[in-house]
């Protein structure tokens, strides 16, 4: 496990990458004060097809490894690419198609979480 500073940068550089790479509706939740939560941070997106889904797990695996040797706990969806689930522990990323994300409808069910600015300047 990260500590706290440490998450949110992973977090931040995830949105960012999926951002550089076309992604759209990058999102960072902070779920830190919300009881109950399975992580301090999702990071959410969307892609248009399952390609573009699988590039965009593809680019923050390999941004996340090499920033920080850090590899997911575990992938899931990965093979569909219609839901990425990427768990680093105290950051989740999940990477949608854009009518997964709009049926699944996560930013509302953890919509008590603070959005978190993208940028790593922060």
């Amino acid at each position: 496990m990260i500590n706290e500073k440490e998450s949110l940068v992973l977090a931040r550089l995830a949105a960012q990458i999926m951002d550089e790479k076309k992604a759209e509706d990058v999102r960072i939740l902070d779920l830190r004060k919300v009881h109950g939560a399975p992580a301090e941070f999702f990071v959410i997106a969307s892609g248009n097809v399952p390609s573009h889904v699988s590039a965009l797990s593809d680019a923050v695996h390999e941004a996340v490894k090499k920033a920080t040797g850090l590899n997911p706990h575990k992938v899931e969806g990965y093979m569909n690419a219609e839901w990425v689930l990427m768990d680093y522990f105290d950051v989740v990323v999940h990477i949608f198609q854009k009518e997964k994300r709009a049926f699944y409808r996560l930013d509302e069910l953890w919509s008590d979480g603070e959005e978190v600015a993208i940028s790593l300047k922060n």
